[in-house]
């Protein structure tokens, strides 16, 4: 696997409803980013000072700064990439966020599929490192151009496997519940049973060469994993 991986990226959250600080420390920790959570304006200056984020994800309607504020304090401060949320799908807010210097913005409520893909391509935007190959002997991913190679034989996925098949390659040595995979593929508002992995595990395998289940492998009563 290729040596910069999201662990070394930090991203801070910056929100004063709990059910969002919880649901996205969550959702980006079982990405592998590192993640810290403030639930005001002047937390999150102070925070952004000791925790260095790669990029912070900012709602608008917060207690002591708002986000306008606090986006402005940011950046006189430095160049740290900005996300901004909230809940009024008003233009005037988009503009004067974007004129503020955001790199991207998002409406509430939004889906963690979504919102994972927006951070992923300010991420890229900005070239803070983020591996767009992962490797795991003879198989290789491109994100970018998602597509799958065994050896030098091109793999055709559907978008489930590739992404079921992505959220594996990206967490070498560790396994992945059928819960988490779940959540990371058919999104956090997926209400269906945990088979529904199985049956596409079952189907990536088949597609990969992966018949003797050592690629991807079961640990039973939890879930699968891919060694590095």
């Amino acid at each position: 696997m290729e040596a910069e991986t999201e662990q070394s990226v930090r991203i801070l959250v910056v929100d004063d409803e709990p059910t969002i600080t919880e649901f996205l420390e969550t959702g980006l920790t079982y990405e592998g980013y590192t993640v810290r959570t403030v639930d005001d304006g002047l937390a999150a200056i102070t925070v952004a000072r000791e925790f260095r984020p790669d990029l912070v994800i900012l709602d608008v309607m917060l207690p002591g700064l708002d986000g306008f504020d606090v986006l402005q304090r940011l950046r006189r401060e430095g160049d740290v990439a900005v996300l901004m949320l909230t809940a009024r799908d008003e233009l005037d807010d988009t503009v004067r966020g974007l004129e503020g210097g955001a790199d991207d913005y998002l409406v509430k409520p939004f889906k963690f599929k979504e919102l994972l893909a927006r951070v992923r391509a300010v991420l890229r935007r900005r070239r803070i490192a983020l591996p767009h190959i992962l490797q795991s002997g003879d198989l290789r991913l491109d994100r970018d151009a998602r597509q799958v190679h065994v050896a030098d034989t091109p793999v055709y996925l559907t978008p489930r496997e590739f992404e079921l098949l992505e959220a594996l390659m990206a967490h070498p040595n560790r396994v992945m519940t059928k819960e988490t995979l779940l959540n990371r593929v058919w999104g956090y508002e997926y209400v269906g049973d945990t088979n529904v992995v199985e049956v596409h595990i079952s189907a990536l395998r088949d597609k990969i060469g992966d018949r003797d289940r050592q690629r991807i492998q079961t640990v039973r009563g939890v879930g699968y994993t891919i060694r590095g």
